[in-house]
């Protein structure tokens, strides 16, 4: 097979029952050239090896063994096994409309300063579920619902980043970076992330650019374990910590950080007393301001570390 234009990796662990799905989305792609699937199978337990062998008669199909956990880890193996200058990330309980790759891989042929791009994500819920009262729109991005409209929008800030579940990014932008950042994603069962919002960061410090591409649509299943409030409340936990890791990666370390997660632990906290009366805002903000407790245990840590080096 020639060389592929563009890479389509799906980094997996002990997810046997949706992955069979993820791979079938990819190699059903309608896209006019050439391009591979590589499935990275991040140790996983169960029958993950058993889905990908199933289909490897494919002949745009590879399985790669990666044997140390951790999501960025994962991604840097597919990375390391591509083949093509144009890496597109989906994840393994996602499912890709058949045009994913074409959109994405013209986005970065018109652009040369384009560095990463993701489309927008929808959610399936399983059958005889739906969205709890207590869920608001902001919560449902950590089920990985993103939504930035239906016209391409450049990212400015990495809040805005693109989900890491419809996720794109160019071999040479992610070559000078060094990688996905190990510090940084999930491990195991651990809800640690933000590796995105960090090379958004680094992105846009470095001069390249990031956009939004709506056409380029992934669905993401639901699963039934995550809709309740105690995990969201762990998310929110690990998203305080990571977003002080990813803080400081950049540099902006110490005390400062007590003081910007006491304000925002005080606002969530008001904020959610203030929208007593409406259960999604009202524990929407309760989740923030109990992220930001997690925020402030690591930035105590981090401070602690500081005075032992």
């Amino acid at each position: 097979m020639p060389d592929p234009q563009i890479s389509a990796i799906i980094c997996t662990h002990n997810r046997e029952a949706y992955l069979g799905a993820a791979i079938d989305s990819l190699l059903a792609q309608d896209f006019p050239g050439e391009f591979e699937v590589i499935v990275v199978d991040n140790a996983s337990s169960d029958r993950t090896r058993e889905v990908v062998e199933s289909r490897l008669s494919h002949p745009r199909l590879r399985y790669v063994y990666e044997p140390i956990t951790g999501l960025s880890v994962a991604r840097n193996t597919g990375a390391n096994a591509a083949h093509s200058p144009i890496l597109a990330y989906l994840d393994d309980d996602a499912v890709a409309s058949s045009q994913w790759l074409s959109i994405l891989y013209t986005a970065y042929q018109t652009n040369e300063k384009l560095a990463v791009a993701g489309g927008k994500v929808t959610l399936l819920w399983a059958e005889g579920m739906q969205p709890p009262r207590w869920l608001s729109s902001g919560l449902a991005g950590n089920l990985g619902a993103y939504d930035l409209g239906d016209t391409i929008v450049y990212v400015d800030r990495p809040s805005l980043t693109p989900r890491g579940l419809n996720y794109s990014i160019r071999r040479t932008f992610l070559d000078r970076v060094g990688g996905f950042d190990v510090n940084l994603g999930r491990v195991g069962t651990s809800l640690l992330s933000n590796e995105e919002l960090r090379m958004t960061e680094l992105a846009l410090e470095l001069g390249w650019q990031v956009a939004y591409l709506p056409d380029a649509l992934a669905a993401h299943n639901v699963a039934p374990e995550r809709v309740n409030r105690s995990w969201f409340l762990s998310r929110g936990w690990w998203q305080g910590i990571s977003e002080c890791y990813r803080e400081q990666l950049a540099g902006r370390a110490g005390w400062r950080q007590l003081s910007r997660g006491g304000e925002r632990f005080l606002r969530g906290f008001y904020r959610s007393l203030k929208y007593l009366n409406d259960p999604a805002q009202r524990f929407d903000n309760f989740a923030y301001a109990y992220g930001q407790i997690g925020y402030l245990k690591a930035a105590i840590q981090g401070i602690f570390r500081s005075f032992k080096v």
